[in-house]
């Protein structure tokens, strides 16, 4: 296959285009500065917001885009627009937060109810934005030649914004580490590799439709992603693990402070229906691989990137040491809590 990919020089981009190349596919690359790691890449530089940004695809054709646009759905409805005569199949990186629901409800399928959108709007919050390129793209390129990947909590090796990041950093310092509870607190996640492979392989096959492209429920918890956390980095980091409703009482926020953990009582966040994109042939690597590759890469000198508008992730090392020392305060630490 000829494929066009809008990005594919950071995390998700990258990984479809490593996926796509080692399959033997012919891939170009449209970023605005950023290059291929891979020099079988055709680089193509531009910036997408742009008049005239598509003048490069003249005359071309390609088999299959893949879209991982996350800003103004505008800009999107412009891609589309432009490449619709150029491309058979639009391949789009959505996110499991176009449900509608705050907090989001358990169970949500791919039938789900979605947030209000425009696909010309310009950027409003990350749902929306989101929701409406899925419309720009379902306008042009329509239902029968479109797949929107809906994951969630998306890991790996080139991680952006940085949670499994962050715990690893955290957890490599040792000490008394504040875990979030409870200790089996149902995740789910994808690595990016696994997106990525299961895009292509979904291309390939010009399967359609929409899909949450995410692990099932509980294929990793808490405990056991930070157990390997410590085992990975070899710390003596010793977790002190407290109640979902203490961590909240401390004034830690679910997800940006305490990365990848949400409150089991509030959030379906790690409890949506994937049975429709494995019954597509999405399978999941285990924990530990995500984990032990995403330790090698920083290892190599790998950092995340914050994203353009959003804050740095983790809970600050004063607020944590606040935190532990309030809980020792109020409770004997038991046997075993560490």
């Amino acid at each position: 296959m000829r494929i066009l990919i809008l990005g594919g020089g950071a995390f998700v981009g990258r990984a479809i285009a490593e996926e796509a190349t080692s399959q033997g596919h012919e891939v170009t690359t449209f970023t605005r500065s950023t290059p291929p790691a891979d020099d079988r890449v055709e680089a193509v530089f531009g910036d997408r917001t742009e008049p005239g940004a598509f003048n490069f695809a003249l005359d071309r054709q390609w088999d299959a885009v893949f879209d991982t646009w996350w800003g103004a759905p505008r800009i999107v409805q412009q891609s589309v627009k432009a490449l619709r005569s150029h491309a058979s199949y639009y391949s789009y990186i959505s996110t499991g937060s176009v449900y509608q629901g705050d907090p989001l409800p358990l169970g949500l399928n791919e039938d789900s109810q979605t947030v209000d959108a425009n696909p010309a709007a310009d950027g409003t919050n990350y749902s929306a934005d989101k929701r409406g390129a899925e419309l720009a793209i379902l306008e042009d390129f329509g239902p029968d030649a479109s797949l929107l990947a809906r994951p969630g909590l998306i890991l790996g090796p080139y991680e952006r914004p940085g949670r499994l990041p962050w715990w690893l950093t955290r957890i490599a310092l040792g000490g008394e580490v504040l875990a979030p509870g409870p200790r089996d607190l149902a995740l789910q996640y994808i690595d990016a590799r696994d997106l990525a492979a299961w895009m292509v392989a979904c291309a390939e096959q010009k399967t359609v439709g929409v899909f949450n492209a995410i692990s099932a429920s509980g294929h990793a918890n808490m405990s056991e992603l930070l157990e390997i956390c410590r085992l990975t980095t070899n710390s003596d980091a010793k977790f002190t693990w407290v109640p979902p409703e203490f961590i909240l009482e401390q004034d830690i926020q679910p997800w940006s402070e305490m990365p990848i953990w949400v409150d089991p009582d509030l959030y379906g966040i790690h409890g949506i229906d994937t049975s429709k994109a494995a019954s597509a042939g999405l399978t999941c690597r285990p924990i530990i691989e995500t984990v032990v590759d995403t330790w090698a890469w920083m290892q190599s000198g790998g950092q995340p990137r914050v994203l353009e508008g959003r804050s740095a992730l983790g809970v600050s090392s004063e607020k944590e040491q606040a935190a532990l020392a309030a809980w020792a305060s109020q409770t004997e630490v038991a046997p075993g809590n560490t």
